[in-house]
This record gives C-alpha cells, structure tokens and sequence, in this order.
C-alpha cells in the first residue's frame, strides 16, 4: 500500500526541485504532495481503522462478559 505514497512522494519532489523559487517549490510540494497524499492514506485507512474499532469494542464487550461472570 506505501508503494504509491513513495512513488508519488518522488515525483512530487522532482517537480518541486525544477520550480523557479523556493516559494513556488514549497507551495508546489504542499498542494501537489502532501494534502492529496494525506487525502489519500487517510480515505484508504478507513477499513482499516474501521477493522480496528470493531476489534476493541468486541475485546471491550468480552471483557465486560468475564468480569459480570468473575463477580
């Protein structure tokens, strides 16, 4: 999954280094970079954390059920 972050990382920062300015670079390396590549890792994180939130609510719901039977 990080293999197109990278890719596109790389080639951001190739573009970025042909910019005029460093102004221009940096601006370019923000909104061309980093707000789509965050957009991105965050939108197919999802499932993932997702997975993750049910797993500890189902850890949490089991606890729960030990501790009622314990008491």
């Amino acid at each position: 999954m990080y293999l197109i972050p990278i890719a596109w990382l790389y080639v951001v920062i190739l573009v970025a280094a042909a910019e005029d300015t460093i102004v221009a670079a940096a601006l370019t390396f923000v909104f061309w970079g980093v707000a789509p590549l965050a957009l991105f890792l965050w939108l197919f994180g999802t499932p993932a954390r997702r997975r993750r939130r049910m797993e500890r609510e189902a850890r949490e719901c089991n606890d729960r059920a030990e501790t009622d039977v314990d008491q």
